[in-house]
């Protein structure tokens, strides 16, 4: 199984706070049948983690996981959130694509989506990146407008749903979301974004679980084998999207 987003690497973000916990996520990882883990450090405005830095600590990861005898790969990604000159620094080598893909992770602000995200998304396509939005169902405008994401995933935009979101863990709400974005074929990847191994762990296989339960068998297979494409930096098997009805809701005097 391949994870695709997760804050593994030590002590440059709000994950893994040293090299022991970046230990131990991986153990947890392997565990759960996990053998590939894409990490993605934050890239915003509290945390400055460039191409240079992530591949360096990938390099040290894979080599102190290799000591330990824990059958885990890191490949070296980033999360950047949504700004204005991500373009700007691709070109200066300083963002990293999914497993050096063409895939590249968007994150957005958790409560809102920027005006210039359509036009800002287009000009990633532009030059051959094919954007990733992380965890849709955690933002609050999305919840509340879901034709954006539509808008976003029918002009080539792809999205990533976290695997704690499906099985409830961020509450009834953003679970339901989740659902109704697998349904409406508008996500095309199942990743953990976790942090550690008590509050923010992996939930991989119990996400697969509630999947096949839920949606069938042809669900999971979609998701696990989107996530070997990306990182072979392969086309990625994508269903024809629809839109969310949002439920009207009732005043009654």
């Amino acid at each position: 199984m391949v994870d695709i987003h997760c804050h593994i690497l030590p002590g440059i973000d709000d994950g893994a706070k040293n090299m022991s916990d970046s230990i131990s996520m991986a153990s947890e990882a392997e565990k759960e049948g996990i053998r590939t883990i894409i990490a993605t450090p934050h890239l915003n405005n509290q945390y400055d983690n460039r191409k240079d830095l992530i591949v360096a600590k990938v390099d040290e990861l894979n080599h102190v996981l290799k000591a330990e005898g824990v059958n885990v790969n890191i490949l070296p990604g980033q999360e950047p959130r949504i700004y204005g000159d991500i373009l700007e620094d691709f070109e200066k080598d300083e963002i990293q694509t999914l497993n050096n893909s063409q895939y590249i992770f968007i994150e957005f602000p958790s409560n809102h989506v920027p005006r210039y995200t359509e036009k800002l998304l287009f000009d990633l396509q532009v030059k051959g990146l094919t954007p990733i939005i992380v965890h849709p169902e955690r933002n609050s405008e999305l919840i509340e407008r879901p034709e954006l994401l539509y808008k976003l995933v029918e002009k080539g935009a792809l999205t990533q749903v976290t695997a704690s979101s499906v099985c409830g863990y961020f509450g009834k709400k953003i679970k339901s979301f989740s659902m109704q974005i697998i349904e409406a074929n508008l996500t095309h990847f199942i990743a953990s974004d976790a942090h550690n191994i008590n509050s923010r762990s992996f939930k991989m296989m119990e996400a697969y679980d509630f999947i096949d339960g839920q949606y069938g068998t042809d669900y999971v297979y979609l998701f696990k084998e989107n996530a070997e494409l990306l990182v072979n930096g392969k086309n990625i098997i994508k269903e024809i999207p629809s839109q969310i009805i949002k439920r009207k809701k009732f005043i009654f005097f």
